[in-house]
Order: structure tokens, then sequence, then C-alpha cells
């Protein structure tokens, strides 16, 4: 998908190009308007005398051409944008396991994670407690005499 938009953004800019020359070599209505500045009055001597249908008919479809790339690529925008949203959903829903929010325990204080290993049981793990206040030694202790 996102090929087919890049390729229709290059068609997209050439015809806008293309687009601003057409309207650049307009032959100018009684020598007024921007065609004259950039030698509008040469088109007869360039394309021939009956160039004028030729270029507003080029003109007409250069802009028709436009404005349905520009709405096609709009809508192809909005439904890659779809597509990948929907997508990064599914993923968020298949790796998030489903759990349901707990009470806490005490105000202000959040309970325990809950998500335990599918291997284990619902066995509460046994911590040994330790007194802070008393300092901790590794060294052996020397029996007494």
């Amino acid at each position: 998908m996102d090929f087919v938009i890049g390729l229709l953004t290059v068609v997209l800019v050439v015809d806008a190009l293309f687009l601003i020359l057409l309207v650049l070599v307009q032959l100018p209505k009684k020598d007024a308007g921007v065609g004259s500045a950039f030698g509008g009055g040469a088109t007869d001597a360039l394309f021939g005398p009956g160039s004028g249908s030729v270029l507003t008919k080029a003109t007409k479809w250069a802009t028709i051409i436009f404005l349905g790339l520009a709405l096609t690529l709009s809508f192809l925008g909005v439904q890659a944008k779809r597509t990948k949203s929907s997508k990064s959903d599914e993923l968020q829903k298949k790796s998030a396991p489903a759990t349901t929010p707990q009470k806490p325990i005490f105000p202000g204080i959040l309970p325990p994670p809950t998500n335990t290993p599918a291997s284990s049981t619902n066995k509460t793990a046994v911590v040994p407690a330790t007194n802070s206040l008393s300092p901790a030694t590794n060294a052996p202790v020397a029996p007494k005499k």
C-alpha cells in the first residue's frame, strides 16, 4: 500500500508541474494576465494558430487528473492509517494479559502484582524476616570456650 501511495504522489507532483506550465503558456485575454508576462503570445508561433483550444483541453484534463489523484491519495491515506491502527490495537490486545484491577488494601498503596508464571502454584512465597536494626554479619562465629 505504501508503494502505491508513493507512486501516486510522484504522479501527482508531475501533473501539478505540468498544470502550472499549461496555465503559464495559455493565451492571454486582451493582453493582460500572467500568460503575457511569460511569453503567452508566442504560443501561436510555437504550437500553431489553433493552439488555444488544444491548450485549454490539456489544461482541463490535467486539472481533472490532479483532482482525481488528490482525492484518491486522501482516501488511501485514511485507509492506510486505519489499517495500521487496527493492527496495532490487535497486537496490544494479544500481548497484554486480561487482568482485573484490584482495590488497594490501604489507601495510597498499590497491591503487589499478581502476574505469576504458569508453572507456579498459588502458594505464597515465604520471605524470611530480617531485623534491619542489627548489623548483618557474614563472618563465621568463633565457638565459645
